[in-house]
C-alpha cells in the first residue's frame, strides 16, 4: 500500500485549519474579557449610552478566522474529492458516507450559529451613542458566556471541519497510493 502518511500540502492545510480555529476561539475569549460591563451603561431614564469596546474588533476577527478556516478546509474537502477517479467514486455505491455527512451537517449548523452569535454579539459591542442605541434606540449589552460560547462553537465547527478534511485527504492518497503501486497479483 505504500506510504499512508499525508503529504506536506494535507499538512500545510491541516495546521492553517487549526490555527485559524485556534485564533478565531482566543479571538473569542479576548471579546469576552473586553465587552462592555453594566457600569459602563449610563442612562438618563429615558435615553442611554453605551460605549464601544475592544469585543468588537476581537469579535470580527473570531468571524474572519472561523470564515476563512471553513473555506481552507472545504477546499481541501473539495480537492480530496476531486483527486479521485470516476471509477473509485462508482465502486462505493454500497457505502454509506454516514460519518462525512454528520461531520459536514456537525461542522456547517456550528459554524452558521457560531456566525450568527458572534455577528451579533461583536455587533452589540460597538458604540451605541444616546437615542440610537444598538436597536430601536434601546441600548444592549452582551450577556456573560455568549463570546464563550461563540468559542465551544468556533471549536466544533474547526474541528469537524479539521476532521472531514483530514478523511477526504488520506482516502485521497491512499488511493493515489494503490494507482501507483498496484498489488502483483
Amino acid at each position: 500500500m505504500g506510504n499512508r502518511r499525508p503529504g506536506p500540502a494535507a499538512l500545510l492545510l491541516s495546521l492553517a485549519i487549526v490555527s485559524l480555529g485556534v485564533a478565531a476561539a482566543l479571538s473569542s475569549i479576548a471579546a469576552e474579557i473586553k465587552k462592555a460591563k453594566l457600569r459602563q451603561l449610563k442612562w438618563d431614564g429615558k435615553l442611554c449610552y453605551v460605549p464601544g469596546s475592544d469585543a468588537f474588533r476581537y469579535g470580527v476577527a473570531a468571524l474572519a478566522c472561523l470564515s476563512v478556516a471553513q473555506v481552507v478546509g472545504y477546499a481541501a474537502i473539495c480537492a480530496g474529492f476531486c483527486s479521485r477517479d470516476r471509477k473509485g467514486v462508482e465502486g462505493r455505491k454500497g457505502k454509506r458516507p454516514t460519518i462525512k455527512v454528520a461531520l459536514f451537517v456537525v461542522s456547517w449548523t456550528s459554524f452558521g450559529m457560531a456566525a450568527v452569535v458572534l455577528g451579533a454579539a461583536a455587533s452589540m459591542s460597538r458604540d451605541q451613542p444616546y437615542r440610537r442605541g444598538w436597536l430601536n434606540g434601546e441600548c444592549y449589552l452582551v450577556r456573560d458566556g455568549v463570546f464563550v460560547a461563540s468559542a465551544v462553537l468556533v471549536a466544533i465547527a474547526s474541528g469537524s471541519t479539521l476532521c472531514l478534511a483530514v478523511m477526504s485527504m488520506r482516502k485521497g492518497r491512499i488511493e493515489q497510493d494503490i494507482k501507483l503501486h498496484p498489488q502483483a497479483g
